[in-house]
């Protein structure tokens, strides 16, 4: 990649755009020239100057994302957010690169780069997690994690310091984690390799709490383990 890709961010939620940027920011073939709080504010921009790729919010207040792209430069490339799935056909009607779905995990916002630029993206690396909880998006840094527990209808992640509680279910998170550090035991948990104390055949330990090695993932985890 000869030079970085220009990219603008059209959303009118503070966390998504602020989610984006730190996404952007550490993606060493991108580089963000603008951010939108609403389209009106995008198409101000656009009359004076040009990007390479623009993340468009479809669901904004008087001029959605959808009608935004209809009069972007067909030179730009468009990649859609939004926490709606159901936009997903419309955003690829219009040719989008990729459509997002909040929360958007880094993993997935590099599988959309890629399809732009693949070459050397993948050697990105995040070493935290954004999850919905007590209606915000709260930052997870990997190396605070302990382990992960799903109960009936909410997951908790547990680290020294407190419990973040969401409503995301156990295997969205497991995809978002840095799996060379992380293994799932079981269908309601989710462990720290670098966190355990000591393991059998059964039970996992982590600061003094065992935690079950279910029989469907026992060797595939004990498999793993024995390569640490």
């Amino acid at each position: 990649m000869k030079h970085k890709l220009k990219c603008v961010i059209v959303d009118d939620e503070p966390i998504a755009l602020e989610i984006l940027t730190s996404y952007i920011d550490k993606t060493s073939q991108l580089e963000l020239i603008k951010s939108c709080k609403n389209a009106s504010e995008a198409l101000v921009f656009m009359q004076e100057n040009t990007a390479d790729l623009y993340f468009l919010d479809i669901n904004m207040p008087e001029i959605t994302g959808l009608s935004l792209a209809k009069i972007i430069d067909k030179k730009a490339k468009v990649i859609f957010t939004t926490a709606y799935r159901e936009y997903a056909v419309d955003g690829f009607n219009l040719q989008a690169v990729d459509y997002l779905l909040k929360p958007i995990s880094y993993d997935r916002f590099l599988q959309a780069i890629q399809k732009i630029i693949p070459s050397k993206t993948a050697e990105n690396k995040v070493d935290f997690m954004f999850v919905r909880s007590e209606r915000k998006m709260v930052k997870i840094n990997f190396d605070t994690i302990l382990y992960i527990e799903s109960l009936s209808d909410y997951v908790k992640i547990i680290t020294p310091q407190k419990t973040i509680v969401t409503r995301e279910n156990i295997s969205s998170l497991e995809e978002k984690l840095a799996h060379d550090n992380f293994i799932r035991i079981h269908r309601s948990y989710i462990v720290s390799i670098n966190k355990m104390t000591s393991y059998t055949n059964e039970f996992i330990e982590i600061e003094n709490k065992a935690l079950p090695i279910s029989r469907s993932y026992k060797e595939s985890v004990l498999q793993k383990l024995a390569e640490v």
